[in-house]
Parts: structure tokens; C-alpha cells; sequence
């Protein structure tokens, strides 16, 4: 079958990897499983082999007809569809507890499939993904970090991250022009934790990284805050007035988003 490049199709071929990924979800045995993107099975049929169920998601239809071809369906359901429409709440409900889910990333939407997944947080427990080398050292990087960004922050909020191990471009075919590494995530929010709501704390941490090269103040400026209450905010945060975001934990955004809206937090709105 010839691959769709506009697919970001590049199948993996390394079953000593396919094995590691699935080592690395912990003990599924009686768990279901959602693979994310199966191709032509490389990683499934690890899978089949040791969870209680697996569901995969593939949107091309050659494909999801082969998987179905070649699995026996008390192991498997292949769902043909968008893993951005993929009601993993409603999955996870149907098999009585959080979802673990693997897969090797289609390289074109990564970010939005890492937002889908955080966005549906509360029906999962561990992911174990496959992605563009460059996107899990974002994923995974400190602050302080030349990758440490805006995707680093967001994906964190939702639970640690760690990358298990990396993969040449001959461990699949076509062979893609990078490497690929494999990171785990583990679903454990911290916004109760730090005392920030959700939705309020996510635009705030899309505001104070939305100029890399800025400094903090500046970024805030340009979210509508004032000179003056950046200033008390930041002197309250024991935050450097030249700090850039790039440079601070969670913490320190939590610390500094809880005194910019100490008024929304009075009125116990958080």
C-alpha cells in the first residue's frame, strides 16, 4: 500500500521499539488501551497482546479495513475517525475506568492531538507517545531551557512528563527526515494544586509566552496589563522585573497569576 505523505504516514517498523512502548504504559492486562493513529499495526499488535482491549484510532480507511482484517475483534476496535473527535470521556466511562493510550504521532497535527489530550484529562492515567524528536524536547524541557516554552508549560499542568528513549529515521518507512523519541506522561493536574483555574491560568500562561524574545513585563504590557500593577505583581512574586517566561516553574506563574487577580480571587471566584 503506498503511504499519504499528506497524512504524515510513516509507519514504524523497529517491533523491539513497538515492545518498549508498551512496556513502558505499565500493566494493561484487563485495561483498555487507545492507540492513537495504528497504520499498519506495528505497535497494536504489541498491544493486542497484552491489554484487555484495544481501541484504535485511524483515520485512513485502507488501513482501519486491515486492521480489522487482521485482529480479532474481541481484542480490538478500530474506530474510524479524527483522534480530534475521539470522545475519550464517553470511552472511558463505556469501560469503567481511565484510558492509557500510545501512538506514534502524526508529525502535522502533534501539538493539537497533545491539547486533545490534556483537555481530556480527567478519563486518562498514562500516555506513552511517540512524536518529532524537536516536539518531545519541548514537551519535556525545564524552565530555564532553550525549549522550554509555551507547550512545555501547558503539557506539564497536566502531569509530569519523561523521555524514555530516542529513534532514527530507519526505524520507520518511508524513513522521515528526523528522529523520533518516545516520552511518557502520567495525567495529574496541578491546577488545584497551585490554586489557579484552569481556563483562566492556560490564557494567562498563552499570554506571558506570546512573545519568546520579550521579557515577562512586556508580554503583560501587551496583555492590557498596567506598568504599575506589573511592577507591584512581580516585586509581590519575587520575580526578576527582567525575568523572560522562559525562565520561571509553574510555581512562579501560579505565584504571579494569583496576585494580578487577587480581586477575582476575593470574590471567591477561583
Amino acid at each position: 500500500m503506498r503511504t499519504k505523505p499528506k497524512l504524515s504516514q510513516n509507519f514504524l517498523v523497529d517491533p523491539n521499539a513497538a515492545e518498549r512502548i508498551v512496556t513502558a504504559l505499565g500493566e494493561i492486562g484487563g485495561r483498555a488501551v487507545v492507540e492513537i493513529g495504528p497504520g499498519k499495526g506495528a505497535i497494536t499488535g504489541a498491544l493486542a497482546s497484552r491489554a484487555g482491549h484495544v481501541i484504535a484510532i485511524e483515520l485512513d480507511r485502507e488501513l482501519a479495513a486491515d486492521l480489522r482484517n487482521h485482529f480479532q475483534p474481541t481484542c480490538l476496535t478500530v474506530v474510524e475517525d479524527d483522534v480530534l473527535r475521539f470522545d475519550f470521556a464517553a470511552a472511558a466511562a463505556r469501560n469503567g475506568s481511565p484510558l492509557r493510550v500510545a501512538g506514534n504521532l502524526p508529525y502535522a497535527i502533534t501539538s493539537p492531538i497533545l491539547l486533545k489530550l490534556a483537555a481530556s484529562h480527567a478519563a486518562l492515567d498514562v500516555a506513552v507517545l511517540m512524536v518529532q524528536r524537536e516536539v518531545a524536547d519541548r514537551v519535556t524541557a525545564a524552565p530555564g531551557s532553550r525549549d522550554y516554552g509555551l507547550l512545555s508549560a501547558t503539557v506539564q499542568m497536566y502531569g509530569p512528563v519523561e523521555q524514555l528513549f530516542t529513534l532514527p529515521p530507519s526505524a520507520f518507512s518511508p524513513p522521515p527526515q528526523v528522529y523520533s523519541s518516545v516520552f511518557r506522561w502520567r495525567f495529574a493536574p496541578r491546577f488545584a494544586e497551585l490554586c489557579v483555574p484552569e481556563d483562566g491560568f492556560l490564557r494567562f500562561l498563552r499570554q506571558v509566552f506570546a512573545q519568546k524574545r520579550k521579557t515577562l513585563a512586556n508580554n503583560l504590557r501587551a496583555a492590557g496589563f498596567s506598568t504599575a500593577q506589573i511592577d507591584d505583581a512581580l516585586a509581590a512574586a519575587a520575580i526578576d522585573p527582567l525575568a523572560r517566561a522562559e525562565s520561571l516553574p509553574l510555581e512562579a506563574f501560579a505565584d504571579l497569576w494569583r496576585v494580578l487577580n487577587k480581586d477575582y480571587i476575593d470574590q471567591g471566584a477561583n
